[in-house]
C-alpha cells in the first residue's frame, strides 16, 4: 500500500522530541499530592528533577525510586524550605548534582487553619513560613543561576483563597497572596534577563488531604463548581509543565486559575 504523499515510514514513526529534554527542574514539597504529580509530569517531559520533602522522609524516597525506574534522573533533597540557610544549600547542592537550575516550582505549603479571633502567633508565623517565605528564599537562591544562564522558568503555586480569601485561613489566604504579588515583581525585575515567572492557582483539587473530608462536604464543592467536579493534582501539573516549556515563552507575570470556572 502506497504511504500518503511519500512519506518515509521511518519519519511518521519518529516520537516527538520531549518538551523540557536537557532541562533540570527543581519542585518543592513533592513527596505527595500535587508536588508529586509535577515531579513526575517533569520527569514524563523529559526533565531532570531534584526534589525536597521534610516531615514524610519514606515517600520522598519511594518517589526518587519511582522517577529513575526507567532510567530519568531525579534526586530528592530533605530540606525545610523555610530556613533560609537550608534554602541556600538547597540550591548550591541541586546545582552541584546537575550542574544548573533551569526550572524552579514553588509548591511547597502547609495549613493551620482556625479562625481569626483563635489564631496563634505560631500557626501565623509557621504558615508564613513555609508557604511564602520559602519562596522568597528558593527563587532569590535560583536566581542568581538562572541570571548567569540569561534564561529561567519560576512557577509559583499559589491558590484562589489568594485572590478571594476563606474564612478561617487569614493566614493562608495571605501567604497565598503574596505569592501572587510576589510573582508578578519578580516578572517585572528579571525579565530582561529573559527569566519567566508565573504562578499556578489551583481551585478544589482532589488529594489526599480532601480524601479525609466528610462526603457532604465535598459534594456541596463539587455542586459550586462549574465543571462540576474537583481537579486532580494532574491538572495543575499539567498547568506547570506548559509554563515551564518554551510553549508559554511570552507568557509572565501572569496567574494561571486551576479551578474548574470556580472563581470566573
Amino acid at each position: 500500500m502506497q504511504r500518503p504523499f511519500g512519506i518515509k515510514k521511518s519519519f511518521i514513526t519518529l516520537a516527538p522530541m520531549k518538551a523540557l529534554e536537557g532541562k533540570v527542574a527543581l519542585v518543592t514539597g513533592a513527596s505527595k499530592g500535587i508536588g508529586r504529580a509535577i515531579a513526575e509530569k517533569l520527569v514524563e517531559m523529559g526533565a531532570q528533577v531534584a526534589f525536597t520533602y521534610l516531615s514524610s522522609v519514606e515517600k520522598g524516597q519511594a518517589l526518587e525510586q519511582e522517577l529513575t525506574a526507567n532510567g530519568g534522573k531525579a534526586k530528592g533533597f530533605r530540606s525545610d524550605a523555610s530556613d533560609m540557610a537550608q534554602a541556600e544549600k538547597l540550591i548550591e547542592d541541586v546545582v552541584a548534582e546537575f550542574g544548573k537550575i533551569d526550572i524552579l516550582v514553588n509548591n511547597a505549603g502547609i495549613t493551620r487553619d482556625g479562625l481569626l479571633m483563635r489564631m496563634t502567633e505560631e500557626q501565623w508565623d509557621a504558615v508564613i513560613n513555609t508557604n511564602l517565605k520559602s519562596v522568597f528564599a528558593l527563587t532569590k537562591g535560583a536566581t542568581k543561576h538562572m541570571m548567569r544562564a540569561k534564561s529561567g522558568s519560576i512557577i509559583n503555586i499559589t491558590s484562589v483563597v489568594g485572590i478571594k480569601g476563606n474564612a478561617g485561613q487569614a493566614n493562608y489566604s495571605a501567604s497565598k497572596a503574596g505569592i501572587i504579588g510576589f510573582t508578578k515583581s519578580v516578572a517585572l525585575e528579571l525579565g530582561s534577563r529573559n527569566i519567566r515567572c508565573n504562578a499556578v492557582a489551583p481551585g478544589f483539587i482532589e488529594t489526599e488531604m480532601t480524601g479525609e473530608l466528610d462526603q457532604k462536604v465535598v459534594d456541596e464543592w463539587r455542586k459550586a463548581i462549574p465543571l462540576k467536579r474537583g481537579g486532580s493534582p494532574e491538572d495543575v501539573a499539567n498547568a506547570v509543565a506548559f509554563l515551564a516549556s518554551d510553549q508559554s515563552s511570552y507568557i509572565s507575570g501572569q496567574v494561571l486559575q486551576v479551578d474548574g470556572g470556580m472563581l470566573t
